[in-house]
């Protein structure tokens, strides 16, 4: 009987997603993109970011044109908080 509880528990923390973040700077950036391939990069504000084996990798050190072989999207706003509907 526990061992159910520990499982159904176990499985509603795994529907949460990371909320971990991994900050570079440009240089360390722009080469992890280059290893990674990411299929696109999110700019807000001063920040570009992708998700990555469920982490967000970082900068604030980069310009959108460094990313010239890569999709870019500008988005509105980034957090780290769950959504929720008012």
């Amino acid at each position: 009987m526990t061992f159910g509880a520990s499982a159904a528990t176990s499985s509603s923390h795994s529907n949460i997603g990371s909320s971990y973040r991994v900050k570079f700077r440009r240089s360390e950036f722009l080469e992890l993109i280059e290893i990674v391939r990411p299929s696109i990069i999110y700019h807000v504000k001063r920040m570009h970011f992708f998700a990555h084996d469920g982490f967000v990798m970082y900068t604030f050190q980069c310009d959108d044109e460094d990313f010239f072989n890569f999709k870019l999207i500008h988005a509105i706003e980034f957090t780290n908080y769950l959504w929720k509907e008012e």
